[in-house]
């Protein structure tokens, strides 16, 4: 048995990873995504391999953030996963304790999304609860939708993207940066029906639409909000953020409460913000 990290380019090793992937999370794999050259350094997986099999994984994820103006260095933990044949002998627990002692004091904090069966696991490792607050409105708009939904189906759309994410602040008091990676992945796995285009501001949406309700899941650009917001028509009446606006004046905002899932976070970054009151990007959950 060996822990083994940062190993994308073993094609053995990682397509054990992803075989490992679709057994635990249901045709989860990470090939795509590799071989689109996204897959970069930011990403670092903590494996236990036995002969040549990884049987257990935690990973790591690089996810530098822009708070408030000023650049945060945090990583977050998911992928947590280990093979049903090799449960109950400790090794997320080994992995844990590696990656807490390869990080410790080299980061501003450490967080995570972790389910109801393993709430107790977490604080093992210096880990607390947290809550982030979300933020919504009711709207009114006049005009009809603009909003194009894009398939992204051609390359030159995950170029424009990923070159608007490196070289664009994003209005919003969090959000990630050097990181296109981990955008892409969420993109490409699960949202990719969802993305929208807004061609007056050079911004593409994240957004989910549930009858009247708008659900912004990241604005990818510059463009003001309410201004991204009007590009989807006169059927919106409500819009909800999966982010924190830079500026919430005029949203409600409540405690996110969502179904089998707990923030778990560690560090000075989240010490010194425990009054604070934002949410991490949904589009950025590992």
């Amino acid at each position: 048995m060996t822990i083994e990290k940062n190993y994308r380019d073993n094609e053995s090793l990682r397509n054990s990873f992803n075989e490992l992937a679709g057994k635990v999370f249901g045709g989860l794999n990470f090939e795509d995504w590799y071989r689109n050259g996204f897959w970069k350094d930011n990403y670092i997986p903590y494996s236990i391999v036995i002969d040549g099999k990884v049987v257990s994984n935690v990973s790591v994820n690089a996810c530098n953030m822009n708070y408030d103006g000023r650049i945060v260095k945090l990583i977050q933990i998911g992928t947590v996963m280990t093979d049903p044949d090799y449960r109950g002998r400790g090794y997320a627990r080994m992995l844990m304790e590696k990656i807490v002692e390869d990080y410790e004091n080299k980061v501003d904090g450490i967080y995570l999304f972790a389910n109801d069966s393993v709430v107790d696991f977490y604080p093992k490792f210096g880990f607390r609860k947290s809550r982030e607050y979300q933020f919504s409105k009711a709207v009114k708009i006049d005009t009809e939708q603009t909003a194009q939904l894009v398939p992204m189906a051609e390359k030159s759309d995950w170029d424009n993207m990923v070159q608007i994410l490196n070289q664009t602040e994003q209005n919003a008091k969090v959000y990630m940066v050097s990181n296109a990676g981990l955008y892409m992945f969420y993109l490409a796995q699960f949202m990719r029906e969802n993305t929208f285009y807004i061609e007056d501001c050079d911004s593409y949406a994240i957004a989910e639409i549930e009858d009247d309700t708008l659900i912004l899941h990241a604005v990818i650009g510059s463009g003001a909000i309410d201004r991204v917001i009007a590009a989807f028509g006169k059927e919106i009446k409500k819009v909800i953020l999966a982010f924190t606006p830079k500026d919430s004046t005029g949203y409600d905002k409540s405690v996110v409460v969502e179904e089998d899932t707990h923030l778990f976070v560690r560090g000075k970054f989240f010490d010194d913000t425990n009054d604070d009151e934002f949410m991490f990007q949904a589009i950025t959950h590992a």
